[in-house]
């Protein structure tokens, strides 16, 4: 595609400040450098004619990890690196508040729940047990107890009847939140140009060179904040992951309410507008699942749609009224990538799976690596 005068001049020329990816952590970004560079010419591309990846697609959990998936991290990482994480998944929900305000969101504190089939005795009994361990572990973070025990109240069949309960937990309105992220931005002054997908950069005398799909141009700093389809663009521990997700048509009375959580955060749903949203299932088929292609993966929709039906749901009619997936970036450790490729070059990614609690965050900290 040949430009005009007119959209080099005024769009690409003497960009200081390139962003890469226009999700959550892009923007965040945009709008810190913003803070602390007034004058600068800021520039985002965005890949997608809307924000992709999975800051448009996900669930919308402001949670920070079901008594399972934290004995799970436990597992693979020390207790002080486990705690360190939870706190920035806190803290990060506390800035992406402060940022957009929780009318501006959607957000509502309704309670998070972790459910157990009734064929999980053991991994229920176990995180029974070590409950008391991980208020604790946690204290410092979070007043009170975090978790506690709840009967199900919920008619769930199949799933045993003591829940644990996390009264912290709370849920957004995706498409509210991106859509106070994009409205900010733009009040900021900063450039969002669509269907810009980046295919490589260079250092060169001081600056960045960018290649994108249909055309060049330069900036003085290049921030990297694609998460799960950095690799084609990074050398970093960082890969694509797919998530399944799909939601039901509106249901009539509606009873559940809160954020739900199973399998070691494997499988989650919600409430939403009288809807069930469910996603998850990618530990069905982790080999086809990492991959950065949008696709319905058969298998796993047909697990989702059987526990909707047979579990959470049971003896009600339901339709589905929309299938869809995400890619997430995630390594073979949960922290964020965060940190100076040069002199010019800098990324924020892999969040792990945990974009609403710490996207912002990212954003922020990335940003910060260009302040001086």
């Amino acid at each position: 595609m040949k430009l005009s005068y007119w959209e080099i001049k005024s769009w690409l020329t003497d960009i200081d400040f390139a962003v890469i990816g226009s999700g959550i952590v892009g923007l965040s970004c945009a709008i810190r450098l913003r803070e602390w560079h007034p004058k600068a010419k800021i520039v985002i591309f965005e890949r997608g004619q809307m924000p992709q990846g999975a800051s448009t697609k996900n669930a919308g959990f402001a949670c920070f990890g079901s008594v399972s998936e934290i004995l799970d991290d436990l597992d693979h990482h020390e207790e002080e690196e486990v705690v360190d994480l939870i706190g920035q998944r806190i803290q990060g929900l506390h800035e992406l508040r402060a940022l957009l305000g929780d009318k501006e969101i959607g957000f509502q504190q309704l309670g998070g729940y972790e459910m157990f089939l009734v064929n999980e005795a053991t991994t229920h009994a176990t995180c029974l047990e070590k409950m008391p361990y991980i208020n604790s572990l946690i204290s410092e973070l979070v007043p009170g107890e975090t978790f506690q025990l709840r009967k199900n109240s919920f008619g769930y069949k199949g799933i045993n009847e003591t829940l644990i309960f996390n009264q912290y937990e709370g849920q957004i309105d995706t498409g509210k939140m991106m859509l106070s992220l994009l409205q900010q931005a733009y009040k900021k002054d900063v450039l969002i140009l669509n269907s810009a997908s980046l295919e490589s950069f260079e250092e060169i005398k001081g600056r960045v060179q960018l290649q994108f799909d249909s055309f060049q141009t330069s900036c003085s700093k290049l921030l990297i904040a694609t998460n799960g389809f950095s690799s084609g663009l990074l050398n970093e521990d960082v890969s694509p992951n797919r998530a399944q997700v799909l939601i039901t048509e509106p249901i009539p009375n509606l009873a559940i309410k809160g954020t739900f959580h199973m399998d070691r955060g494997y499988y989650y749903f919600r409430n939403i507008d009288d809807r069930i949203l469910l996603g998850g299932g990618r530990n069905l088929d982790f080999e086809t699942e990492e991959t950065a292609v949008f696709a319905l993966n058969a298998k796993i929709q047909n697990q989702l749609e059987q526990l909707l039906r047979e579990s959470i749901l049971p003896n009600q009619e339901i339709a589905i009224a929309h299938r869809w997936t995400g890619i997430l970036g995630m390594g073979k450790k949960k922290t964020s990538l965060i940190k100076a490729i040069s002199d010019h070059v800098f990324c924020g990614v892999r969040l792990g799976g945990m974009g609403i609690a710490i996207g912002c965050s990212v954003g922020f900290q990335l940003a910060a690596l260009v302040k001086e």
